[in-house]
């Protein structure tokens, strides 16, 4: 994990744009469990939610008045929906933000836990948790590109399928730009295969 680290401890993701600073903010974790094999943890919504239910995403959700900053928030909703301790998550950059189709400006962390964690996911929020190899996803496997038109912006999201799972929409935006920026082919290889890096 030493140059996936590296990679994001390096990158800086732009400013909100202007338009974007009355906006409510939001805040979600691109989770990364470590091991020989790298996953990435995946939420399927709760089908009793007033809004996504059903849907991949990743844990997350609005800022609270009490969180002290968007990191915060990220790691808040984390422990709220995984049942994780927060001494077991480790963030480790930052992605560039985004608008949700609701008009929520959302932020993506990156963050890391331990192999060994042993998730339980908040059954009120969440209707499944499911692992992705990281090394499945920095193939970029998409099996489509979709349009989506959002608060007045255009967005290409690729559409990713992983074990019967459907990964589209914001989440697969996100995850598009944490394979862009951290998991580029220079990096892949040596950071995902290589056992000294974990």
């Amino acid at each position: 994990m030493t140059l996936l680290r590296s990679r994001l401890a390096t990158f800086s993701p732009a400013p909100r744009p202007e338009k974007y600073h009355s906006r409510a903010d939001a805040a979600v974790l691109v989770l990364i469990r470590q091991g020989l094999t790298p996953s990435l943890i995946l939420t399927v919504r709760a089908s009793n939610l007033s809004s996504h239910a059903g849907e991949v995403s990743l844990p997350g959700g609005k800022r609270d008045p009490g969180d002290a900053n968007l990191a915060a928030t990220a790691l808040r909703e984390t422990v709220e929906e995984l049942g994780i301790a927060v001494d077991q998550l480790e963030l480790i950059g930052a992605l560039p933000g985004l608008i949700s189709k609701h008009g929520l400006w959302v932020t993506p962390f990156v963050g890391v836990m331990p192999e060994a964690v042993e998730l339980k996911a908040n059954i009120d929020e969440v209707g499944a948790v499911f692992e992705v190899p990281l090394a499945w996803l920095a193939k970029d496997l998409r099996v489509g590109t979709e349009r989506l038109a959002r608060q007045g912006e255009v967005q290409m999201a690729p559409i990713y399928e992983y074990q019967g799972h459907r990964i589209w929409g914001l989440t697969a935006l996100i995850l598009l730009d944490f394979l862009t920026v951290a998991l580029t082919p220079e990096v892949g290889a040596q950071c995902l295969d290589s056992p000294k890096n974990n």
